[in-house]
């Protein structure tokens, strides 16, 4: 029965059993493009705002903005470690001292 097949649509529809190519030779379906999760949408951004607005600063946050305010030569340093032990990792605890920094600038800025 191969023969019976025109040479180039038996190319086409050729399946190999290894590599790249391998297994039947299929169309992908056009799939709709779905929002990224975690993504930061300006709604969420402005709940987020909205809320930390409302709720304040935790208590661990207000001790860290306590330990910049009282300043010394190794605040940011204390308030990385002390971060660091609260919130378990090395990148968040250094997002969260940045945090806690930009807040005291604009706190300073205000009054």
């Amino acid at each position: 029965w191969p023969s019976l097949i025109p040479a180039a649509l038996r190319m086409a529809t050729l399946s190999f059993a290894v590599g790249l190519n391998k297994g039947f030779p299929t169309e992908k379906k056009a799939r709709v493009a779905r929002r990224a999760k975690g993504a930061k949408t300006p709604k969420a951004e402005l709940c987020r705002e909205v809320v930390r607005e409302v709720s304040g600063l935790l208590a661990y946050e207000r001790r860290l903005l306590d330990m910049l305010k009282t300043g010394g030569t190794s605040a940011e340093k204390r308030m990385y470690k002390f971060a660091k032990k609260r919130l378990g990792t090395h990148k968040r605890a250094l997002r969260k001292r940045d945090d806690i920094k930009d807040l005291y600038s604009r706190m300073r800025a205000r009054a």
